[in-house]
């Protein structure tokens, strides 16, 4: 009667007791790994990789494992773990950056500010004095991706840099403002490029009366396509960039040669001296603010455009040269991060000099009639030039080639932005940082963040059938929060570093501060310019205002004001989240030393 519970009794006995010797043994291996970890692992000082690290302050030195890349012990000795796979070489890095800027692309999305504002001469002189400037913000980026080579190294940098207590503030504005300019990106560019899609069709098939729905189905196509390619790996990424970077190569030089050779107008250029000295003035203000100016309307022209809000900001060269950051983002998937992500920057505002400047003298020389350009018909001003220059087939042909280039430029700007709305979140700043923050492990890339920048992009999309002007309000964020971005980490490191900035290997020397000075300058000339109507007087109304302070302000207090209630109490900057050793007055670099030393996990 007794004997089936005699049976259970003695089976969950010997049970129990397999189970506890095999969890005993477990204990055992772990321990016996966390000691072998231990063994192999090293403490590693910023100063020695030559990295400006958050926390030297609080006098922590990050364990790393001890035959780790130089690449993973940098950005241990910063404070975070590697996650991702670092595929990424410096011609991967330059072809993503290089996608962004979109020379062509970027410039003929503009063409019509460019033009319409100044001229031929304010298109020429605008740009290349424009261009110039940017050099010194891209140089004073570069030698902060050397020091800081972290996805989200420009608030790490104002972190570090802030006056003491001020750090958290500083990373919080400058974080958030980079996430304002990247987190519109892939909407502003892929509406440009549905529009642009949508203008082909009615160059084609004149009969075709175009709706708002078509441009808006065709951008979220887009986003879709760019949205797959940008959760796939690192590897498959870096191909896409490169085979973007070739064709946008390709197509400045068909360019280039196509458009003065191939025209259909007589003659085919026009005269030297009228292209570099022929100013139109299409704002009510000086020609030579008028060449400076990023503004709403183009004044005289203002009745025949429908686009509304769109920035420029120095004419073209603010939209088109603000690429140059992506490699500083994608540090982390980059190798030989300190020294090929701040070449990939300097490579790509060179190039954007260096092969900008050509395009701009081409188009200058063979625009006929700047008025049809500026307010044809199609509301594309490149595609009404592409049809004054090259005639309906070629022009329509040359327009297509473009609109290629740009779906890498939108793709590149999606890639970008999901690896800031990444960095941004391991810090914890946005709500539902814990998504956002994930790293798929198959792909080792951040596919979460990707499709939940693409629904931000889309969301936004939906202005449009709110009016131009609601739709306009997302291309106006971009320029202003992305230099805002940019220059204040430089800024604070040219007022208040007091030698805690350790230049990397990549740096300026002796003419940091007068390069990061003049950077500095450069943004005091552009907000004020963003910010202008070019309208005044009677002729100032809702519609011809120019509204750029407040669509970025407006997103930007809002942040601010959540920082002073809420995040000023739980946000401190960059969150380590590798081992450290506290109390580090004798612990060396070499593997085992500070074994003694009481462990962290998370600061």
């Amino acid at each position: 009667m007794y004997m089936p519970f005699s049976l259970s009794a003695k089976f969950i006995t010997a049970f129990c007791a397999r189970n506890i010797v095999d969890l005993a043994a477990a204990m055992v291996a772990d321990m016996a790994s966390a000691e072998e970890r231990r063994r192999s692992s090293k403490v590693v000082r910023p100063d020695a990789l030559h990295v400006t690290s958050v926390m030297t302050k609080g006098r922590e030195l990050a364990i790393v494992v001890e035959d780790g890349t130089l690449d993973d012990q940098a950005l241990g000795a910063l404070g975070y773990k590697q996650e991702f796979k670092r595929d990424f070489t410096l011609f991967e890095s330059f072809s993503v950056s290089f996608s962004v800027l979109g020379l062509l692309p970027s410039i003929a999305s503009t063409l019509g500010y460019g033009l319409g504002y100044s001229g031929t001469g304010g298109l020429i002189w605008g740009y290349l004095i424009a261009a110039l400037f940017i050099q010194s913000t891209a140089f004073s980026m570069a030698e902060l991706c050397s020091s800081i080579p972290t996805a989200g190294g420009l608030y790490y940098c104002a972190q570090v840099m802030a006056p003491p207590g001020w750090g958290p503030f500083f990373s919080w504005f400058v974080g958030w403002s980079n996430f304002c300019g990247f987190a519109t990106g892939p909407c502003s560019v892929n509406y440009a490029l549905a529009a642009m899609l949508i203008t082909c069709g009615q160059i084609t098939y004149p009969n075709y009366t175009p709706q708002t729905w078509h441009i808006y189905l065709t951008l979220l196509a887009l986003l879709i396509m760019q949205g797959i390619v940008t959760m796939q790996s690192t590897r498959f990424i870096g191909w896409v960039s490169k085979i973007g970077t070739i064709w946008n190569l390709i197509i400045i030089f068909i360019f280039l040669i196509w458009f003065p050779v191939g025209s259909i107008n007589s003659p085919k250029t026009a005269e030297t001296h009228a292209t570099w000295t022929t100013f139109e003035n299409g704002t009510e203000w000086p020609i030579g603010w008028a060449t400076i100016m990023g503004e709403k309307f183009l004044g005289r022209y203002s009745s025949r455009i429908h686009r509304t809000d769109i920035e420029a900001g120095f004419l073209t060269t603010i939209w088109t040269m603000s690429g140059y950051d992506a490699p500083f983002h994608l540090s982390e998937e980059c190798s030989n991060a300190n020294v090929a992500s701040p070449r990939a920057i300097v490579m790509t505002s060179v190039s954007g000099l260096l092969l900008g400047w050509p395009i701009v003298l081409v188009i200058a020389y063979t625009v006929t009639n700047i008025t049809d350009v500026v307010a044809g018909n199609y509301g594309q001003p490149f595609g009404s030039l592409c049809l004054q220059v090259l005639g309906q087939r070629a022009g329509l042909a040359m327009f297509a080639l473009n609109i290629v280039a740009q779906f890498f430029v939108g793709q590149g700007c999606t890639i970008t932005a999901s690896r800031v709305v990444f960095a941004f979140s391991r810090d914890g700043a946005l709500p539902g940082s814990r998504w956002w923050s994930h790293v798929d492990k198959r792909t080792k890339t951040p596919v979460f963040a990707t499709w939940g920048v693409l629904t931000v992009a889309a969301l936004l999309g939906l202005l449009m059938f709110a009016s131009p002007v609601a739709i306009g309000a997302v291309f106006s964020i971009g320029a202003i929060a992305q230099y805002v971005s940019f220059t204040t980490p430089v800024a604070l490191k040219l007022f208040f570093d007091n030698g805690r900035f350790k230049p990397g290997p990549w740096n300026l020397g002796r003419w940091s501060r007068s390069i990061n000075a003049i950077a500095c300058l450069w943004l005091l000339i552009i907000i004020p310019a963003l910010c202008f109507p070019a309208v005044k007087g009677i002729d100032l109304t809702p519609l011809t205002m120019n509204w750029t302070a407040l669509i970025y302000g407006g997103p930007m207090l809002l942040a601010m004001t959540w920082y002073g209630v809420s995040a000023r109490k739980w946000f401190v900057g960059p969150r380590v989240n590798v081992e450290f050793v506290n109390g580090v007055e004798e612990v060396g670099s070499e593997g085992g030393s500070g074994s003694d030393e009481m462990m962290g996990e998370k600061r």
